[in-house]
């Protein structure tokens, strides 16, 4: 087998769901990760569809049930706490709505995937790309601090703010699909037993204020939480590197509206974990360039906000694996089947984050509100046949491939 050294750069999901299976299928992979350690913090993710037989292959499926968030749906309140209208986890389904069956914490799947691959799978920690050159004898790599190396194979799986799509394909504004929202999530304490429920506090836009949600989100550990922003917006000049300048955006955004959202904002100044951005799409013609290949986020986040960038991380991870492996390791052949058998699915993922728009979170007037909450309030009377399906179609889009795992020598 030719190109067996494959450099990955992001240890999130998607990074280390590709380690797992190159290295079962005798490929040699290296991540390489910005953190200095593994990331702690982050809000809930889904595996949804597809992606649940994917979890079941790796032998993953108990742990990730251990590490459930136990979240049992999503309720909005009013101003004063009571809840306007529910949505349970068994109106949609085990991969439909906005919570799943298998939900777990961004950090505790990535620990997962970390702990499994460890042993198996050098990863270097602390250190970014700096720049990459390809020709026909592999991938010459350049690190921030470390030596250079060369690989046969670079895959890009480092976020939407990818920095291998950045060398490699251009400036990102040339992919980035502008959804005109914002989402902040940070790890904060509370003191309700919020009894597995996420609560959501809306207001729609009004006295030259845009629509907004101020959401909190049970977490396993006993007296923590995460806390939620979702704004509509014009984008709004600020640095990336800035973490108080995004702090003060949120508080100004947010600053008088009522329920619980003075106590979130006094927290948010003490945040560790407090993740801002912009929400968007990553839409590109191609996910491969000579030797190079994009995954997950990086070369098609659907949204943020979607519920499905995890299904698609680990699906991708399978099929692009599974690929090279049936090559033989020859990316002129493995890139363009994977592509093939991956963009159905997230043309799909896309459309459907598209066509849900953000109204219900950021509604543009009190009726928009209205309306919201009535049709929440009706989803327990439909069939379940029906509700939660364009999710759950979505998610089950691709079928996968049983890829020989070779013997061992």
């Amino acid at each position: 087998m030719k190109n067996r050294s494959v450099l990955i750069s992001g240890a999130g999901i998607a990074g280390p769901a590709l380690a797992f299976w190159l290295h079962r299928y005798g490929f040699h992979p290296t991540v390489v990760e910005r953190a200095p350690a593994p990331r702690t913090g982050g809000h809930a993710v889904d595996i949804r569809g597809t992606a649940r037989n994917v979890a079941e292959r790796m032998g993953l499926v108990d742990r990730v049930r251990a590490a459930n968030t136990g979240a049992r749906g999503m309720a909005f309140v009013d101003a004063a706490g009571r809840r306007v209208a529910t949505m349970g986890t068994e109106v949609f389904g085990d991969s439909g709505g906005p919570v799943a069956e298998m939900s777990l914490l961004r950090t505790d799947l990535a620990r997962i995937l970390y702990d499994t691959t460890r042993a198996d799978v050098e990863y270097v920690y602390g250190e970014t790309i700096s720049a990459v050159t390809q020709d026909r004898s592999g991938v010459h790599i350049r690190f921030e601090h470390g030596a250079p190396r060369r690989f046969d194979l670079l895959v890009g799986a480092d976020g939407v703010r990818s920095n291998v799509r950045q060398l490699v394909f251009g400036p990102a504004e040339r992919y980035l699909r502008d959804l005109g929202s914002y989402i902040s999530l940070f790890t904060t304490t509370t003191e309700r037993d919020h009894d597995g429920w996420r609560l959501m506090y809306t207001v729609p836009a009004g006295n030259g204020r845009p629509g907004r949600t101020a959401g909190i989100y049970p977490q396993p550990e006993p007296g923590t939480a995460l806390a939620g922003f979702f704004l509509r917006s014009a984008p709004l000049p600020y640095d990336r590197d800035d973490i108080d300048a995004q702090k003060r955006i949120v508080v100004r955004a947010f600053e008088g509206d009522a329920w619980e959202v003075p106590r979130m904002l006094a927290a948010i100044r003490d945040a560790t974990d407090f993740y801002f951005d912009r929400v968007v799409q990553i839409e590109m013609d191609t996910w491969s360039r000579q030797r190079t290949v994009l995954l997950g986020d990086a070369g098609y986040c659907a949204s943020p906000m979607s519920g499905i960038g995890t299904s698609l991380a680990l699906v991708g991870a399978y099929i692009l694996a599974g690929e090279l492996a049936a090559a033989g390791g020859d990316h002129t052949v493995a890139y363009p089947t994977y592509e093939a058998k991956m963009r159905r699915f997230v043309d799909r993922a896309q459309e459907f984050a598209r066509s849900a728009g953000d109204g219900g979170l950021m509604p543009d007037s009190r009726s928009q509100l209205w309306l919201r909450n009535q049709a929440v309030r009706t989803l327990r009377y439909l069939p379940r046949r029906l509700v939660g399906r364009g999710m759950e179609k979505v998610a089950d889009t691709v079928e996968l491939d049983d890829y020989r795992i070779p013997a061992p020598h």
